[in-house]
């Protein structure tokens, strides 16, 4: 199947390292402007470095060269030029840019082995890297779910849920299953030893003795991962960092070309439609209203007229 382009947010995080890099020069370390974006140190070095080379290229600051952007002591140095550079520096529009795909079986399998092989919370990393595959989350919804989503009182698994209204991004309820075996596998570990760390526990042995409405995706402390406002006021958007940074390592742990939140997406899309869905029930499970938005994402395989035809009776 043929590759399917990823539109990302490019503008918004230019315009967040851009503030990274202001903080920077004027003297703040990056350990504390890490906390101000709720992301790691080396998330934040690494995004400033960036666009301080980008800023070298486009509009060229006096002084300092692209290798010399790499060096915070040097573009503090430089500190006025930068902001002089900045001042005319016109952030790109968002782009078309990798391309996110279809990804087969054994290449979910073997990112998984690799995942496994490399991460200090297996269980809890390996949850988090079946579930787009498996339900066709966004990694915000997933920030969002509670205990209560995935397992009834009784402690057995939700296998048909609903995603509430306050967790989609959409804000509209829609059908969700957790019926992956290997995904479920994954969940029950985790959450035994969540119990076992004392992290959420509840009052009684309901939900496996855990508290109904706390967060299923918890830090390694315990706490839950913020969520933050995203964009202007009346937007009513928001962001969970920790986990698109936590995303963003387990993909790489993974080694699969292009692998991304959207290729996971469209991995279900295309395994429903092997299976004889339509795009209505695509939708459905991925949130997504309109047919013709569907469509754009991936088309449905379309058989040929030999293919309908072909020995009919």
């Amino acid at each position: 199947m043929a590759d399917h382009l990823e539109i990302r947010p490019v503008g918004e995080s230019v315009l967040q390292s851009i503030a990274m890099l202001r903080a920077v020069v004027d003297g703040r370390t990056y350990e504390s402007v890490a906390e101000d974006f709720d992301l790691s140190r080396t998330a934040v070095e690494r995004r400033i470095k960036s666009i301080a080379v980008q800023l070298t290229q486009v509009v060229g600051v006096e002084g300092l060269t692209e290798e010399g952007a790499t060096f915070v002591r040097r573009l503090r140095l430089r500190r006025d030029g930068i902001l002089e550079a900045l001042s005319q520096f016109d952030p790109p529009p968002p782009i078309a840019t990798r391309p996110a795909r279809v990804l087969e079986h054994n290449e979910i399998t073997q990112g998984a082995v690799r995942i496994k092989g490399r991460s200090n919370r297996t269980w809890h990393d390996l949850s988090l890297f079946y579930l787009p595959f498996a339900t066709g989350l966004r990694p915000l919804e997933i920030s969002r779910l509670e205990v209560r989503d995935y397992l009834d009182p009784d402690g057995s698994i939700r296998r048909e849920s609903i995603l509430r209204p306050e967790v989609a991004i959409n804000g509209k309820a829609r059908p969700l299953y957790f019926s992956s075996s290997r995904l479920n596998e994954a969940m029950s570990a985790y959450l035994a030893e969540r119990g076992r760390h004392g992290h959420g526990l509840g009052n009684s042995e309901a939900y496996r003795g855990l508290v109904p409405e706390s967060r299923i995706f918890l830090g390694p402390t315990g706490a839950p991962y913020r969520i933050m406002p995203n964009g202007e006021p009346d937007q009513h958007r928001s962001v969970c960092r920790p986990l698109l940074e936590i995303y963003r390592k387990l993909f790489r742990y993974a080694e699969i070309k292009n692998l991304s939140a959207q290729s996971a997406r469209l991995t279900l899309m295309h395994r429903m439609y092997q299976r004889g869905a339509d795009e209505e029930q695509v939708g459905m499970i991925l949130g997504i209203a309109e047919r013709s938005d569907v469509r754009e994402r991936m088309p449905r395989p379309k058989p040929t007229l030999d293919d309908l035809l072909d020995e009919l009776i």
